[in-house]
């Protein structure tokens, strides 16, 4: 289901407009909404100009009118002060009515048949997507599998690496609420609805990092579900796809192996790590953790330090999410951050 948001919208149209009009690329600012990349995100954004230039001149107009109404009242009908103005229907106001009625449904008439015509003419891609990517809602992050033979294909989490100048086709599903999939720059924006498979699609035509999020309320951590749309070159996506099948790498240094003993004790039960005992479903797929550019939705930054704060207390970093607090001593904590940062 396409629809913009009351909220979503303004909100997007203040951010995007100083986008536009500072000159800005695709990492300068989290969210971009008057400012697209490529077939499926443009003819939004013309539409997007369209309607607001359209409402500013409508504000105008009106109020031209009614300044205008005022000063014509006041110099043709003047009373002496103090009596009351006669109550008397005069000529002239069913045609400024009806003038007005007129032009009221002119706009509204253009701009219905216009955004009709947009929501048509993106509902398919330009040609058949090579690439199909399914992404999960859960509360209260996004589960991406690459889908492919079994063995072509793989799962990441939050973020979503696409080829430029190729359209990608997304399946939808959610694992529990309402949510909705929302990467403004690219124009893609579809709800993910409990027990059906929602299909929708997007392209960039250059490289980038462009920001999502979940654009329908889903509970406490709403807020705190984003993830990124990586746009590589042709090339870079195929290494970055080949690194993505391998299975993780046994580590090398005695204290990552350590970590790799005690990570399957504490987090095996939850997390996957392919090639390893490791083989849980309920959190993210952690195989090649470190070549994200963040953690928790893109909460924070996926360095060592936040890395390490995630571990030791997900809680009081993001209250209510599925990962609980785990009773983990200092040598547990600092194995399990470095073999994690194994996993590239």
């Amino acid at each position: 289901m396409e629809r913009p948001g009351a909220f979503g919208l303004t909100v997007g149209l203040s951010i995007g407009l100083s986008a536009a009009l500072g000159g800005c690329t695709t990492g300068d600012l989290p969210m971009n909404y008057l400012r697209t990349f490529g077939a499926r995100g443009d003819p939004i954004t013309a539409l997007t100009w369209g309607l607001l230039v359209q409402s500013i001149v409508v504000v105008v107009l009106v109020s031209l009118a009614v300044i205008l109404g005022i000063y014509l009242r006041r110099s043709r009908f003047e009373h002496p002060e103090g009596e009351r103005e006669p109550l008397v229907r005069r000529s002239g106001g069913i045609t400024f009515i009806g003038v007005g009625i007129a032009l009221t449904l002119v706009a509204l008439l253009g701009s219905t048949v216009w955004t009709v015509a947009t929501l048509a003419a993106i509902n398919d891609p330009p040609s058949d997507p090579p690439l199909t990517i399914a992404v999960r809602g859960q509360q209260w992050w996004w589960k991406v599998t690459y889908k492919g033979s079994p063995d072509q294909q793989f799962e990441t989490a939050n973020e979503i690496h696409i080829p430029v100048g190729e359209p990608v086709r997304l399946e939808l599903t959610t694992g529990d609420v309402i949510h909705s999939f929302w990467v403004p720059s690219l124009g893609a924006r579809m709800d993910l609805i409990p027990g059906q498979t929602n299909v929708t699609w997007m392209e960039a035509n250059r490289p980038g990092i462009y920001r999502g999020q979940c654009a329908e309320y889903c509970g406490k951590q709403h807020a705190h579900m984003a993830l990124r749309v990586v746009a590589d070159p042709p090339d870079q996506f195929q290494k970055w796809r080949q690194n993505q099948l391998r299975p993780a790498a046994e580590p090398a240094a005695e204290i990552a192996a350590f970590g790799a003993e005690r990570f399957l004790l504490r987090c095996g039960a939850c997390h996957t790590v392919r090639g390893t005992p490791a083989g849980g479903g309920v959190g993210p797929d952690l195989t090649h953790l470190m070549s994200r550019g963040s953690i928790a939705a893109d909460t924070l930054p996926n360095t060592p330090g936040h890395l390490a704060g995630w571990i030791a207390d997900p809680q009081a970093i993001k209250p209510g999410n599925r990962m609980p607090k785990v009773d983990i001593s200092g040598p547990e904590l600092t194995g399990i951050r470095t073999y994690l940062e194994t996993l590239r």
